[in-house]
């Protein structure tokens, strides 16, 4: 028997009223988690990948690989909980390394019984780091799927391009150094009956610092708003999340210009994107920190088609950092930071995870 988790909650759509009355929704989680280099033991000569083996600079062993693995499965089965019990429904996830980590990590003690699914493609990354989407089977049906290239160049980043309409075959006119990085994922499907499109993106660092490489992150942003673009054109209600480690807060141009993500459901239009996350930030909240400064890299946004106040469909609720105590370093320099990996134990991430829920009532 199919399980449907419900939420019991005064109604939200209005002013509360003492004399509000109950109303049932089904709820689902929807997270985003950057694992931070998870990589096996195992020497992949087509990446750079040596300092993730037990001869290289991490000393990366097989105790280490599985104890991140089992940290990362407390993690995921815990986001979103208490107000919605199962795990995610839905987890966009970055750093992996290749599909037999992931694989490895939904067979973890925590998550087996959630029955995951993988929606995984190699990246030209010169890392060796890819994204993916982990999905529970019973909720979610993927109907197709595609790894969409972001074309950046050295010297030139911003490209000359012809682009089809199925964001297939790009003809560059330029003649420059590609910069090789992660691809967006783009999977589309079906939670439970109805229509959804999921971008999972890890975008250009800021090797060379902010200012330097912001141009290849707003690429990524142009990138995201194409794709939002070909969906709307198909169904003008197509309900899309993006979301993943942006290298950028919600303030930043790849964001706010390029994909042109609001702040406000209410001066969100038809057509345009909603950041939650951007609140967020503005009361000093972060996913990660950087020489004691706080910034919301991690990020889900959506289309206006998630915010319309109509419960009928699933529907966005309201947005977090999962960021519980366990997942705080608590001593040191870096006291009050992410637990990552050190030298000479495995941690959890340098990034909290981010989540929100989508609700539909009954």
């Amino acid at each position: 028997m199919r399980i449907i988790f419900k939420l019991y909650l005064f109604s939200f759509l209005s002013v509360a009223s003492l004399f509000a009355q109950p109303k049932k929704y089904n709820i689902h989680t929807i997270a985003f988690y950057n694992f931070e280099n998870l990589f096996d033991t195992i020497n992949d000569p087509s990446t750079n990948d040596d300092e993730w083996t037990p001869a290289g600079r991490q000393h990366w062993t097989k105790e280490k690989y599985e104890q991140k693995l089992k940290n990362l499965s407390r993690v995921i089965s815990e986001i979103g909980t208490p107000e919605n019990s199962n795990a995610p429904t839905l987890i966009g996830c970055s750093e992996v390394e290749n599909r037999g980590v992931i694989e490895d990590l939904i067979k973890q003690e925590k998550l087996s019984g959630y029955d995951y699914g993988i929606i995984h493609f190699d990246s030209p990354d010169q890392r060796g780091i890819d994204v993916a989407l982990l999905y529970q089977k019973k909720y979610f049906r993927p109907t197709t799927f595609s790894n969409i290239p972001l074309l950046i160049y050295k010297n030139k980043p911003v490209a000359e391009e012809v682009q089809n309409e199925d964001l297939g075959d790009v003809e560059i006119k330029i003649d420059n150094n590609r910069i090789f990085t992660r691809d967006q994922l783009l999977v589309s499907g079906f939670l439970e009956n109805e229509e959804i499109h999921i971008i999972i993106n890890h975008w250009p660092s800021r090797s060379g610092g902010e200012k330097a490489s912001s141009p290849y992150r707003e690429e990524a942003g142009k990138l995201n708003r194409r794709i939002i673009d070909s969906l709307q054109q198909i169904n003008p209600q197509a309900k899309v999340i993006t979301m993943g480690d942006l290298n950028d807060g919600p303030f930043n141009k790849s964001i706010k210009i390029a994909l042109g993500a609001k702040a406000k459901k209410s001066k969100t239009l038809e057509f345009e994107t909603f950041n939650p996350f951007e609140e967020m930030a503005e009361k000093g909240m972060g996913t990660l920190a950087f020489r004691d400064s706080w910034d919301i890299f991690d990020q889900i946004i959506m289309t206006q088609s998630f915010i319309q106040p109509d419960f009928s469909s699933y529907k966005f609720w309201k947005a977090g950092i999962f960021n519980r105590p366990y997942l705080i370093q608590t001593s040191g320099k870096y006291k009050g930071y992410p637990l990552r990996n050190t030298l000479t134990e495995a941690g959890f991430s340098d990034h909290f995870p981010v989540y929100i829920y989508l609700v539909k009532e009954f």
